[in-house]
């Protein structure tokens, strides 16, 4: 098996380990929170992240929520955590031996549908897709496939609410760069 597969199953061993833990910090388990969380719709709460990205065509993925709802901010929260997501990204999304999630740069892209496909599938298979680098950023090791973590599609949008309204940068750069801006130093 090749060292990066090794990698990304242990990272994905880690989050799990990472999200039972703080289920039972709070009393319950990860798939028992998720269960308690109401789902935008039903197909969504039925529908896995890798069943969205697979059925839907490049960039129509599309977030239905909105940053300044404070009650989807908070279960996108719940569910950064339960994922596993800040073992690798921080409590608050600021880095750690992954790139900071709350900065101007997107490794690939700061739309919706990028994001959501890179955190189902993870960067090689991003790439594998067409997909390529547009920021430059410090990065240890390559995103995991996060796809059979998050537990549905609307659990995936929530995180990803989370992030938004976690962002620190430019107002201009929140959605992925402007298309006037310059490339990334480097």
């Amino acid at each position: 098996m090749p060292m990066i597969q090794v990698w990304a199953l242990g990272l994905s061993a880690l989050a799990l380990v990472a999200c039972g833990a703080y289920g039972a910090e709070k009393g319950q388990a990860p798939a028992a929170a998720a269960a308690a969380k109401p789902a935008a719709t039903a197909a969504e709460a039925a529908r896995t992240p890798t069943a969205a990205a697979d059925s839907t065509p490049k960039g129509r993925l599309k977030n239905p929520y909105t940053d300044s709802n404070a009650a989807i901010v908070a279960e996108g929260k719940d569910f950064y955590f339960h994922s596993g997501c800040n073992g690798c990204h921080g409590g608050g999304g600021g880095g750690g031996i992954c790139p900071p999630l709350i900065n101007d740069i997107w490794v690939y892209g700061g739309d919706d549908d990028t994001l959501f496909r890179l955190v189902t599938l993870g960067s090689d298979a991003l790439q594998a897709k067409g997909y390529t680098r547009v920021g430059l950023e410090k990065v240890v090791g390559p995103m995991p496939p996060m796809g059979a973590i998050v537990p549905t599609e609307d659990a995936l949008w929530k995180i990803i609410t989370f992030i938004r309204a976690s962002y620190h940068g430019s107002p201009a750069a929140k959605f992925g760069s402007p298309p006037d801006a310059p490339p990334p130093p480097g």
